[in-house]
């Protein structure tokens, strides 16, 4: 595009800038803290590393940083704010402008490795800013589902389980060499522990693959582990489950999960519960639920039931009179708390259960007991009449 006679190409690059606080995505009254969060997101999302050989993304990037580098600056900032691109750019003041050159490790005055420490730890398994990754790697943990019976989950209960997992080699001890052979320079990193790449502005450490980190690798394989350090195995372990557990209770086995490298620490074993259910009780938290049906004569008389619990049956005695749907509260009669020595209830619901296929002499007899009672012996349905009865007078 021909220029226009006589314009001022400053002027004409000052026009075609995008706004800083656009390019972070905050409003101009942001704070230290937001516009340096905002520059955060906005760097990650654009890093040359996270996108190679994006030669728009490489452009984005290099806005980003100089819009940080000059609302990070509270005095240019402040021209910024006053007079725009021109109270930072070329003809700016003394103490405006964006210094040019980039460095990332001084990118608007901000520590490099707090910036883009945990972008360089999600790429490359390590941190960042060329330091060494520590040799010794703590082991993967591990899950296995355990299931239960109620009583085995209400009481407490010892389980063996068997898992796979990867242990020390017993014959190099988790070195990987064959025993005298020692370890020899890595010829992949030659004894530096990390493997360097340039990508972008940015010379990029990363974890050796050949010998992980160490520098030195098996001068002869183990034979058994073929120089992992680590081998295969099946191991039996016993697992203590405490009383009252509930189903989806996780119980923590601390260093039984896979072994570590180069001596870091073992994993943890994570032990998933799951409890069958019980052909008479519900739970809900320490406390049992359990639902008896009797018939409305003894219901109507009272009497005395034999109730199941976790421990055997008890007698409860039923009052004369008694409800479907009236519940009864046994005291101690429920779950262990697992974690205090609190002991739930057990809660029973009487169902009172209408008789059904009558034959003629029990029907002769309900129309006669029908004939004899009164509003006192069915107090709730009097009520309900009542109540019908001035509905309709309203009516009227």
């Amino acid at each position: 595009m021909k220029k226009r006679k006589g314009a001022d190409p400053t002027k004409e690059n000052m026009a075609t800038k995008k706004d800083y606080y656009d390019l972070l995505g905050v409003p101009k009254g942001a704070s230290a803290d937001e516009l340096k969060k905002a520059y955060r997101n906005m760097a990650k999302k654009y890093h040359p590393d996270t996108n190679p050989n994006n030669k728009e993304s490489e452009e984005k990037f290099k806005e980003i940083n100089e819009a940080y580098e000059v609302l990070s600056d509270p005095q240019k900032k402040a021209a910024y704010d006053q007079f725009g691109h021109a109270g930072v750019g070329a003809g700016a003041p003394p103490g405006g402008g964006f210094r040019g050159g980039f460095r990332p490790q001084d990118v608007g005055g901000a520590d490099f490795d707090d910036m883009f420490g945990d972008v360089f730890n999600n790429f490359f398994g390590g941190q960042g800013g060329g330091r060494a990754r520590s040799q010794a790697q703590e082991g993967d943990d591990l899950r296995h589902d355990v299931t239960l019976s109620f009583e085995e989950a209400a009481f407490g209960v010892s389980k063996e389980v068997k898992i796979r997992k990867l242990t020390t080699c017993e014959t190099c001890h988790g070195s990987g060499a064959k025993a005298g052979s020692g370890k020899v320079t890595c010829n992949t990193c030659h004894g530096a522990g990390q493997v360097r790449t340039s990508q972008g502005f940015f010379t990029v450490a990363r974890t050796c693959p050949r010998c992980g980190g160490k520098g030195e690798i098996p001068g002869t394989p183990c034979t058994t582990c073929r120089g992992q350090g680590r081998v295969e195995r099946e191991k039996t372990i016993s697992v203590k489950i405490p009383a009252g557990v509930d189903e989806g209770s996780r119980l923590r086995v601390r260093g039984e999960g896979e072994a570590g490298l180069n001596g870091g620490p073992s994993g943890d074993l994570y032990v998933f519960l799951h409890v069958e259910p019980h052909e008479f009780f519900n739970r809900e938290g320490g406390d049992l639920h359990c639902e008896i049906p009797i018939s409305f004569v003894k219901a109507s008389l009272g009497t005395e039931l034999e109730v199941p619990t976790l421990e055997g049956a008890v007698n409860m005695k039923i009052p004369a009179g008694t409800q479907s749907g009236k519940v009864f509260r046994l005291k101690g009669k429920g779950l262990k708390n697992p974690g205090d020595s609190s002991v739930g209830d057990l809660l029973v619901t009487i169902l009172v259960e209408t008789p059904t296929d009558l034959n003629a002499k029990q029907k002769k007899m309900l129309e006669e007991f029908e004939a004899a009672s009164t509003e006192a012996n069915t107090p709730a349905i009097g009520k309900f009449m009542f109540k019908m009865k001035q509905l309709f007078n309203r009516k009227k």
